[in-house]
């Protein structure tokens, strides 16, 4: 028989209070961060990558961009779930969506990596 207590979500610093927006706002919400872990997931990879890699760079500057690109990606994934947070929390309340001013670090480091590449290889 079900219960008739209403389910509680988890976490409870997000669902805890508010209204339950459309739907289709927290769907939205979670492909955004579903995206963001992918770009996670895509720095962890290249930062392996050039790391088990030989580009022809110096060992040093070789392992300090690998761990840039590790460090990014540890940054974005730790990120996308503050920034889903925040959004689905503002949702609830009717208060408009935050800004992910974060973002602009994660394109500093993925363009300093690049210019790294580029200038050492050319």
């Amino acid at each position: 028989m079900p219960s008739s207590e209403p389910r509680v979500k988890w976490p409870r610093s997000v669902y805890g209070s508010g209204e339950e927006p459309d739907y289709r706002f927290s769907f939205a919400n979670e492909r955004t961060f579903l995206a963001w872990i992918r770009t996670a997931l895509a720095l962890l990879a290249c930062g392996v990558a050039v790391d088990a890699v030989d580009l022809g760079l110096p060992g040093a500057l070789e392992t300090a961009l690998a761990v840039l690109l590790i460090g990014l990606g540890l940054v974005c994934a730790v990120l996308s779930w503050v920034r889903w947070a925040r959004s689905e929390r503002a949702m609830r309340h009717a208060e408009p969506l935050p800004s992910f001013g974060i973002g602009f670090v994660l394109v500093v480091g993925v363009v300093l990596a690049a210019v790294v590449v580029l200038v050492l290889k050319a």
